[in-house]
Parts: structure tokens; C-alpha cells; sequence
């Protein structure tokens, strides 16, 4: 069994968001997300065939949901997506890497 640490980074800058499965299964899968300024594109949605439980760890976000609300996330927030409810990442904080831990499941 290999120790490993959630909060390495791939590298010192991120040129864009950082994905990362650490399990997959037939009916769900845990990633890392590292995010760093990032945001998803302006007018573009996640539309996932899953339900999604997603945490943030460390850093700050705004997550945006098609109807207009938004939920501002510090370190420990959570919320659960339910399945096809349109969401995109709007902000995260450019000074500091924000590591998001997520949950797809169907």
C-alpha cells in the first residue's frame, strides 16, 4: 500500500483545473479537484448523468447553478448535486489552490 497525500500538487502553477480519479467503481467514482483561478467557461454548464456529493477542502469557490443561485464555499462547505441540475464553478481564489473533494454516484 502506497501512502499518499491529497494536498501534492502536480506541479507549482496549474495552467488549468486538475482532475484526478482516486477510485472508480461500475456505479461511482471519487476525484480530486484542484482548481486556482479557475472557472468553468462563461455560458458553459455541467450537465451530469450522476449525482454529485462535492466538498471543499481548501481554498474558496462559488459554485452557480442554472437557475441563479449561488453558493459561496469556504473549507469544509458541501453540497450534493442532484443528477442533470445544471451547476458550473465560477469563481475560485487566484491567490491559493483550491482542492475540491467529489463524489459521483448514480
Amino acid at each position: 500500500m502506497e501512502n499518499k497525500n491529497f494536498f501534492i500538487t502536480p506541479s507549482s502553477i496549474l495552467p488549468q483545473e486538475f482532475f484526478e480519479k482516486l477510485i472508480e467503481e461500475e456505479s461511482f467514482f471519487v476525484e480530486k479537484i484542484i482548481s486556482e483561478g479557475h472557472a468553468t467557461p462563461e455560458g458553459e454548464w455541467y450537465d451530469q448523468d450522476t449525482t454529485e456529493f462535492v466538498m471543499l477542502l481548501k481554498g474558496r469557490a462559488i459554485l452557480e447553478f442554472e437557475e441563479g443561485e449561488k453558493k459561496e464555499m469556504v473549507p469544509g462547505d458541501y453540497v450534493t448535486i442532484p443528477k442533470n441540475k445544471k451547476h458550473r464553478v465560477s469563481w475560485t481564489d487566484p491567490r491559493q489552490k483550491t482542492f475540491w473533494l467529489a463524489i459521483h454516484y448514480k
